[in-house]
């Protein structure tokens, strides 16, 4: 072990042998993986190392489909067998509704560029004889899907590591972490180490790890359970491998294991283990098998697959993995640790451990994952994450749900209420459902005069559509109430503030009392926020933006931002208040102020601090629903007084309190785009419709050369609207569009306009079918739906009420 390496990747995992290895494979050679035991101990060595391409988040689905292509790459580097098989596999649906869903799952593998196809139930009998056909509806096949042996494949990327320079360090465990002027002092039991980056791979011990050095990690080891049989006959009989089968209905998966099978199970009834972590000195054991917990699920499974009644059970296998509220991994620089990397919490470590090290190591050399993965970021994750009720309940509801349909319509309890703003109870008192963004309880409607109402789960329309109908009718006709506890707010000040803002903005920054739409960029040019930039002072502004990229958001300030004359507060928690919108908006908002709001008082993108209802406010002129509007801001303090004002002074003119799904119906007949559905970090300005806001000419800014580049040369795909006739159901992400039988795009959102009467999605379409008048069709639950594109926006296109 040296004294000083460039990185210290801490744990000998499947995911740490991966980041070292693709360290190496950047050209870092001055490397080392650091393991308190042997390659493998902890949760890999006993994993069932299953992969699969699949994945409904289609930049984590990329990846997963690079982890597979690697596996034969480091198998020839290595020299080390990684036991490769890859059979395929079955998802089969036992339900009408679930049939339904992969259907609608296989038309949006196709915008994925996923090679996946439907498969009937004779097919699926017929390929696996050990799956009995009462009540097999059909399935979905995957050709990517298999399994390795976890040894030899861990084993496989730390060799060819070890050949590109790397050091491997076995039975040494890291005791401690401390700053140091160079990065880390990395304490083992073998001495002390200098490291300029640390890698925390630590697996079933990364929470530990992480409280090394005062962060919490959102994770925790959780029971996992499968049997292995003996060789079954029809097994035996055949000469090729059985395809793998995964029984979403059973909660189930099954894959062959020699001439017998791996059955697996994700029971209903989930155990955590050791929840702050393994115990330092936690060999490679099993856990007891719990039999009797997991006997529903069994029997299903013994059921579904009649021929493991006949078989003996080799062996039994109860395992850990570590397990997230969303059960994706922690990756990324951990906000507030400079040179500290996350690379763990991936349950699902042979589907996506090559891909964690290889956007860990672009990340760490480049400065840049390469794609987009907030679904892996660590940074999606705040604070509230690690709190002990929300951490067990959100990852029990995951596991629980592994195989359940994900509704879109769907709010699922666990971990709730965790943070609420001021006005929540009144709120609810009203019919508010909530639904929940990043811990906070934010309204999806209210189900106005029927308190017992109960909203099922569909992949159709809701029963609670009506009440969102309302709702919009309320904001076209009179005004809308919004509860704004879900936008971040950012003060920043100082005697350099805009200078800094002028070079993280792509917009000209406003003169005092204005607003601007302002994009923020990467070096490659491609978005890192839409946000709104606020001048209050002249050397005092606001940014606003999402409630959940807080820390995303704060972590790219914060590494940009200058040692002297700017300072940046987060005001998310300390002020709140309401979007108030519609043609009334005006009326209300001046019954409750003595400032002047008129157009010439408070334009349109004009801001003021002023008095509302005798409270100090920050009001915004601007509006998400394209009506004349208002973002009143106060005091955390004072919300739930506004509240009670603004629903005093609105109710008598026919103001409603409106929820998050009457404002997704009102942007999108409207045609506005939002993060995380038409706006990402894979997207360039001139893609979203977002190049108007940029300055190019008023000087240097981050991306600019690269926006610049990307303009000259045009992008591939532009945002566009469509309109679909589709009767009982709405796009909701990432459905295919064809014309005359080509895919030339795919759906980032939908929903139905309940004011113009037309189901909308907005969608990315290659840039030469931007234009067109030719019938598209967009696949809606696996059937195609005659779609068109509009090119205005189908409620005021020419924004008169917006700025009225």
């Amino acid at each position: 072990m040296k004294s000083h390496y460039r990185a210290v990747v801490i744990g000998g995992g499947i995911v740490g042998a991966s980041v070292l290895y693709h360290l190496t494979r950047k050209g870092w050679g001055d490397i080392a993986l650091i393991e308190r035991a042997e390659l493998t101990a902890g949760s890999t060595w006993h994993a069932a190392a299953g992969f699969h391409a699949i994945n409904d988040d289609p930049h984590i689905a990329a990846l997963q489909a690079y982890t597979i292509k690697l596996y034969q790459e480091i198998e020839v580097e290595s020299g080390q067998s990684v036991g490769l098989h890859m059979p395929g596999g079955y998802s089969i649906a036992t339900s009408p509704e679930r049939w339904e869903w992969l259907q609608s799952e296989f038309a949006i593998y196709q915008t994925l560029g996923i090679e996946a196809r439907l498969a009937s139930a004779d097919e699926i009998v017929a390929e696996c004889p050990i799956v009995d056909p009462a009540g097999l509806l059909g399935g979905l096949f995957d050709p990517h899907e298999g399994a390795v042996d976890p040894h030899g494949t861990t084993h496989a990327f730390a060799i060819a590591a070890r050949r590109r320079g790397a050091d491997v360090i076995l039975r040494n465990r890291v005791t401690g972490l401390k700053p140091h002027a160079d990065g880390w002092l990395v304490e083992t039991e073998q001495g002390t180490v200098v490291a300029q980056h640390v890698v925390n791979a630590g697996g079933l011990w990364a929470r530990r790890v992480g409280r090394m050095v005062g962060v919490d990690l959102p994770l925790t080891p959780m029971q996992h359970h499968y049997l292995i049989t003996e060789d079954l006959p029809e097994l035996l009989a055949r000469a090729d491998e059985m395809p793998c089968v995964t029984d979403l209905e059973g909660c189930t998966y099954l894959q062959q294991e020699r001439k017998g099978v791996i059955l697996g199970v994700y029971e209903r009834n989930p155990r955590h283990w050791q929840t702050e972590g393994a115990e330092w000195d936690y060999g490679m054991e099993l856990l007891p098998e719990d039999i009797d917990r997991i006997s529903p699920e069994l029997l299903i499974g013994f059921a579904r697959f009649p021929s493991l009644q006949r078989a003996g059970i080799r062996k039994w296998v109860n395992g850990a993995f570590t397990f997230t509220p969303d059960g994706n991994p922690l990756v990324g620089p951990v906000p507030g640790l400079r040179n500290f990397w996350a690379a763990c919490g991936c349950m699902g470590g042979f589907s996506q451990g090559g891909a964690i090290g290889k956007v860990l190591a672009d990340w760490m050399i480049e400065g840049d994952p390469g794609t987009d993965i907030f679904g892996m970021d660590v940074a999606r994750y705040g604070k509230f994450a690690a709190d002990e009720r929300y951490l067990l309940d959100t990852t029990a509801q995951f596991y629980a749900r592994r195989f359940v349909i994900a509704y879109p319509n769907e709010e699922l309890p666990a971990g709730r209420p965790l943070k609420t703003t001021p006005s929540y109870a009144a709120q609810k008192a009203l019919g508010a459902r909530f639904g929940v963004v990043w811990g906070m309880e934010s309204p999806q409607y209210f189900a106005t005069g029927e308190p017992d109402f109960v909203e099922p789960p569909t992949l159709r329309r809701s029963a609670a559509d009506r009440f969102v109908a309302a709702e919009v009718a309320a904001t076209r006709s009179a005004a809308g109430l919004l509860d704004t506890g879900v936008y971040a707010r950012y003060e920043v000040r100082g005697p350099g503030a805009g200078k800094w803002l002028d070079h993280l903005l792509t917009s000209r920054l406003p003169a005092v009392g204005r607003i601007r739409l302002a994009p923020m960029l990467n070096a490659a040019g491609r978005l890192m926020g839409d946000l709104t930039v606020t001048r209050l002072d002249h050397d005092r502004y606001w940014l606003v933006g999402s409630y959940y990229l807080q820390e995303w958001h704060l972590r790219w300030f914060r590494d940009h931002l200058p040692a002297a004359d700017v300072d940046i507060e987060n005001l998310s928690e300390s002020w709140l208040g309401f979007s108030l919108s519609g043609p009334r908006s005006r009326e209300i908002l001046a019954s409750l102020t003595r400032a002047e709001v008129s157009d010439r008082g408070l334009p349109f993108m004009g801001c003021a601090s002023i008095d509302v209802a005798a409270m100090p406010a920050v009001v915004a002129r601007l509006s998400l629903t394209g009506e004349l509007g208002y973002e009143i801001n106060v005091h955390a303090s004072q919300q739930h007084a506004l509240w009670q004002e603004l629903m005093a002074a609105g109710t008598p003119l026919g103001m409603r309190p409106i929820g998050m799904r009457a404002q997704d119906s009102l942007r999108l007949e409207k045609g506005y785009g939002v993060w995380s559905l038409e706006f990402s970090t894979t997207c360039t300005p001139a893609m979203a419709g977002l190049e108007r806001f940029v300055a190019a000419d008023k000087g240097d800014f981050i991306g600019r050369d690269a926006f610049l580049s990307a303009r000259a040369a045009g992008p591939s795909q532009r945002l566009v609207l469509l309109q679909v006739e589709s009767p009982d159901a709405d796009a909701t992400g990432y459905e295919p569009i064809h014309r005359a039988g080509q895919r030339i795009g795919y759906v980032t959102s939908g929903a139905y306009g309940y004011h113009v009467r037309q189901s909308l999605a907005l969608a990315y379409v290659d840039t030469e079918w931007c234009e067109t008048s030719d019938p598209l069709s967009v696949t809606i639950l696996g059937k195609p739906r005659a779609a068109r594109i509009l090119h205005v926006a189908p409620y005021d296109p020419a924004g008169s009420k917006l700025r009225g």
